[in-house]
């Protein structure tokens, strides 16, 4: 389960390794339980938007394109480098033994299942399968329990030669037999687990898991063998397009559309797709699903439009550049204006055509089942103190950051108060108190008793031989303090930079303003602050240590789409700005961000995204497991980027997989979560906007939450028709 900004859809769950070292610190915390109430689950902070229609309603046969971000480097679900595609196609094309309601619940698919259940509990855990008897596979053949032990065999982690990316609930397996006959399946487990129902889904046929070789390289580029309601018929990479079909075998509900295409499309360039109709479903920018709004809203208005490409051109602006573009003394730039008049002139045309063919797109909008959070790397430097961790926490607005991104958009804009579930699921609590609410006074107190001290002395190269040398190696002399920097040659250690403008001398004025309109008082009770610490006042300057100023990397993607996480980056460096921690963001390329920088730990603080799952012992354990070290040296951090972990957490996780009783499972689960939030590696901050441009007419499809889409009930209504090709 990658993280995501990039974020996953639910159900993807593969993961990704990597290596660092971890210097982590003891929590010394009072016995903490879960804090929320039994009504924090009561709803999800948002409705889905699917245009949800009856399926009488809905016409047979046309075809939907959705797009995607590109097609699957392969289609199995277990490698590493599966990604939405390889869910997206495994949804529609494989059968699943559970899927997820609109709640983030389990439920049967009875498509596939008539009924599972716990039959045995003592001495082990016994769970009995019993398949649909109409399932197949489109090569004729019953699903079965031979399928199911192929992938057992597969992905228990007893074979390394089978190249998989996480063998979780598959390594507690002991035995997989027939029942009664070949529709009943009997699942034994050597040791109990609560996350059964995860098991299967999807389920590959025993053609795809039987041996190494078909599990790591068959099912990359193709499935021969599938049993959903579409199949898949024809991949054409070299223009991106993946195109599924009815299957023919299917003996559930047939599907509405003939075809459903998935195709590649880069996310700056879905509006002009979708005004254009190459695609009909596309998940979208906000930027995007603005310009769709105020494209229902010109709809029939005369003019030119007052958005767009040349909006800012006011007359004065025009008649200059008109006078520019006709100057005979200056030709060169005559011919330069006209050529950029002409230009806006194209794109405005452009614009104008495109929003045009907008007007025939909603936009749907909801949560998606994922959150936005602040990753502190624990591994080294100042995170690597809890106290200053829980000092940056304590300095975040979270409900500002919020509204930031979701109120614009007209959704619910509330923090997310857990690391492991969303509101609406059955295992969300809001824990935050653990941490406790934003407060400057005891954010400044906690970084006060780590150590760092305002206005503190800070080595430069400050004196008269050192600046003999740093003149004799041709550094600036614009009052700029690199720290770390020895005989002008930057140590391993350079990276951060204290400027001339952020010191005492310019400072102090502006921080004594600053705190004659705060109240000072005593810091209250912390975990590191002992009762009665007062916070500092400021003396100008930036917070230091041991010669060395309170400087983090902060880590944002650069790419388009990335823009309210860096907004949301922006704003936190400002608010860290009022404790005296200073930022450096460093904007990277999208692709290599989570590679080389979060899974790396080439980093202080980053923003991206986990998903919200249906099975929180199983799926959150490995995000949050404290790192161990490997055989060959290096720490195994599994998911855990931040590099923050105590046993503790890992027992309550442990404790929870082996609990059959669901209640006490929810219960354990929660009460991990209140001390990841102590331990401030992570700061759940707000739930993912999801919007997704749908073409008018088209139902079933849109902002599906958490419930997972039933594909074969998305096409065209009768009313609106089914578009010709």
């Amino acid at each position: 389960m990658p993280p995501r900004d990039p974020a996953v859809r639910p159900g993807v769950r593969p993961a990704v390794r990597a290596a660092a070292y971890l210097v982590a610190g003891v929590l010394a915390l009072p016995s903490l339980a879960a804090c929320g109430s039994s009504e924090d689950a009561a709803a999800p902070a948002a409705g889905q938007d699917i245009a949800a229609a009856a399926r009488d309603l809905v016409a047979d046969g046309g075809k939907a394109a959705w797009a995607v971000d590109g097609l699957p480097d392969t289609f199995n679900s277990f490698q590493a480098d599966a990604g939405t595609t390889t869910a997206r196609v495994a949804g529609a094309v494989l059968p699943s033994m559970y899927e997820t309601d609109e709640r983030g619940r389990p439920v049967r698919n009875a498509d596939y299942l008539e009924s599972a259940e716990i039959v045995e509990r003592e001495p082990k855990q016994v769970v009995l399968y019993k398949l649909n008897q109409q399932a197949v596979w489109s090569d004729g053949r019953e699903i079965g329990a031979a399928d199911f032990a192929a992938q057992w065999r597969a992905l228990s982690g007893e074979d390394s030669a089978f190249w998989t990316a996480r063998n979780a609930g598959y390594d507690r397996i002991e035995k997989i037999e027939k029942g009664a006959n070949n529709l009943e399946v009997r699942v034994t487990f050597a040791k109990p687990y609560t996350d059964w129902r995860s098991l299967f889904s999807p389920l590959y046929p025993k053609e795809v898991m039987g041996t190494p070789d078909s599990f790591n390289d068959g099912a990359r580029k193709k499935l021969k063998v599938t049993a959903g309601p579409f199949r898949i018929s024809e991949i054409d990479r070299e223009a991106g397009e993946l195109t599924l079909t009815r299957n023919p075998r299917w003996w559930g509900r047939p599907a509405k559309l003939e075809q459903l295409v998935l195709k590649s499309v880069p996310r700056d360039e879905r509006a002009a797709a979708l005004a254009a109709g190459r695609v009909d479903i596309a998940e979208v920018t906000p930027d995007d699903a603005e310009r769709i709004a105020l494209a229902a809203r010109d709809k029939g208005a005369g003019g030119p439009l007052a958005h767009g490409p040349g909006a800012q051109l006011t007359p004065a602006k025009a008649l200059r550049s008109w006078a520019i573009a006709n100057d005979p003394e200056n030709e060169e730039r005559a011919e330069a204006e006209t050529e950029a008049i002409a230009k806006t002139h194209k794109a405005i045309r452009k614009y104008a055509k495109e929003q045009q063919g907008l007007r025939g797109v909603t936009v749907r909008k909801s949560l998606e089942p994922a959150y936005t959070q602040l990753a502190l790397n624990g591994s080294g430097g100042p995170l690597a103190d809890e106290r200053v961790r829980r000092a940056v926490a304590r300095a975040l607005d979270r409900k500002e950051l919020a509204g930031l991104v979701l109120k614009p958009l007209g959704l619910p804009a509330e923090p997310v108060g857990s690391h492991i579930a969303l509101a609406g699921q059955e295992a969300y609590s809001d824990n935050s108190g653990a941490l406790g609410d934003q407060d400057t006074a005891e954010a400044r107190a906690l970084l006060a008793d780590a150590g760092w001290v305002a206005g503190g002395p800070v080595k430069t190269a400050g004196s008269k031989g050192e600046k003999a040398k740093k003149k004799s190696s041709g550094s600036d002399e614009d009052g700029t303090y690199i720290v770390g920097q020895e005989d002008g040659k930057p140590r391993a250690d350079e990276r951060f930079e204290v400027r001339a403008d952020n010191q005492p001398e310019a400072q102090a004025k502006r921080e004594e303003e600053r705190t004659k309109k705060e109240a000072h008082r005593g810091g209250a009770q912390g975990a590191y602050a002992p009762k009665g610490t007062a916070a500092p006042k400021p003396v100008g300057g930036p917070l230091a240590k041991d010669g060395q100023a309170l400087t983090l990397k902060f880590v944002l993607p650069s790419g388009p789409g990335s823009e309210p996480l860096r907004a949301v980056g922006e704003r936190i460096q400002r608010m860290l700005q009022k404790i005296g921690i200073r930022t450096e963001i460093t904007k990277v390329p999208d692709d290599s961000y989570f590679k080389d920088h979060i899974a790396s730990g080439q980093y202080d603080m980053a923003l991206y995204s986990w998903p919200g799952s249906a099975y929180p012992a199983t799926d959150a354990r490995p995000i949050f497991a404290k790192p161990e070290p490997a055989a060959d040296g290096s720490l195994n951090v599994e998911q855990n980027y931040t590099r923050v972990g105590t046993d503790h957490i890992d027992q309550l996780f442990d404790q929870a997989l082996a609990e059959l009783d669901e209640g006490k499972a929810r219960d354990l689960v929660k009460k991990a979560d209140a001390r990841i939030w102590a331990a401030a590696g992570s700061i759940p901050l707000y739930q993912r906007p999801e919007l997704v441009a749908v073409r008018q007419g088209l139902a079933n499809t849109g902002a599906f939450g958490f419930e997972s889409p039933s594909y074969e009930d998305i096409g065209f209504l009768k009313s609106a028709g089914v578009p010709k090709e």
